[in-house]
């Protein structure tokens, strides 16, 4: 069983900065991949980045590309979102998930765990 605790979210402008941490407790952290997913009013839930392990490949949606870099610190049982020159349309409640795989998933059915999400605003 693996916990996942969000945190770092808040209200930001238009180009702004913030990061996001993931806190996972439980059972090998540091076998499994991570990913962090968003999800606005009225729409699904959309993939953002994911890494994977042991490697640290990770893979971005397009529209985060350039701005958004995932990281983890296996040591502290953490993930990291940084997300650079935020937008409006990055607004929207962000989840971490995890899954025991070596692959990189980045659809959500992929994921067994969930934390509870943090909520990102960015005013324009």
């Amino acid at each position: 069983q693996v916990q996942l605790v969000e945190s770092g979210g808040g209200l930001v402008q238009a180009g702004d900065s913030l990061r996001l941490s993931c806190a996972a407790s439980g059972r090998t952290f540091s076998t499994r991949a991570m990913g962090w997913f968003r999800q606005a009013p009225g729409k699904e839930r959309e993939f953002v980045a994911a890494i994977s392990w042991p490697y640290g490949f990770t893979k971005y949606t397009d529209s985060v590309k350039g701005r958004f870099t995932i990281s983890r610190d296996n040591a502290k049982n953490t993930v990291y979102l940084q997300m650079n020159s935020l937008k409006p349309e990055d607004t929207a409640v962000y989840y971490c998930a995890a899954e025991q795989t070596m692959t990189i998933p980045f659809t959500p059915d992929r994921y067994t765990y969930w934390g509870q999400g943090t909520q990102v605003t960015v005013s324009a």
